[in-house]
């Protein structure tokens, strides 16, 4: 079983905002499999549907972003997901503004970063070992804060960029289903310059 949790903020509010990234990946994923999203038991929206033969999962928490980690943990424990699938089938996807604004990355474990959703899910979960699809929000101008610039919505210059990191960043997971995280790693992540 894959689970595979879109973060940020519900509420009109923050609909389309740089922090929502991850609910729009979710709800693009939703579109492509014809899946509804709907409220459940828990603190999130969710949905289920089969992808080759795997059950797959999407969420997206209602908690706000700071409590992310309760949806998760208790999506975890609902589907009785065993602790070394996270590795490879927990699957979390989120914003990030060390990233260029639609660019992604696919990692397998790593700090939070800063992010406070991620922050609450690493310590909910107690455990690093989860895969991440960072997608870019652009780097924070000089003189805004951070909690005010990711809930920022993108500027009219940085909206084809911030759709096609949705795309691609809904591919990625789907590489993730159908091929594995490595695949998914070394065909989405950026190039590594050589040390000279």
């Amino acid at each position: 079983m894959f689970l595979i949790v879109g973060l940020g903020n519900p509420g009109r509010q923050y609909a389309a905002t740089r922090h929502n990234m991850g609910f729009e990946v979710v709800d693009k994923l939703a579109h492509d499999w014809d899946v509804k999203i709907k409220a459940s038991k828990f603190d999130a929206y969710s949905g289920e549907t089969f992808i080759m033969g795997h059950k797959v999962v999407l969420v997206k928490p209602t908690t706000y972003m700071n409590l992310s980690g309760r949806a998760v943990r208790d999506f975890v424990r609902f589907f009785k997901m065993p602790q070394e699938d996270f590795a490879s089938k927990l699957i979390i996807v989120y914003d990030d503004t060390d990233l260029a604004c639609g660019k992604i990355r696919v990692r397998v474990r790593g700090s939070a970063g800063g992010h406070n959703g991620m922050k609450n899910i690493l310590y909910t979960l107690e455990t690093e070992d989860f895969v991440r699809v960072r997608i870019g929000v652009g780097k924070r101008p000089e003189g805004w804060t951070q909690a005010d610039y990711v809930l920022s919505r993108f500027g009219k210059d940085e909206e084809d960029e911030a759709v096609r990191g949705i795309i691609a960043a809904a591919k990625a997971v789907e590489d993730i289903i159908h091929h594995g995280v490595d695949f998914a790693m070394n065909k989405h992540n950026p190039a590594q310059k050589p040390l000279l």
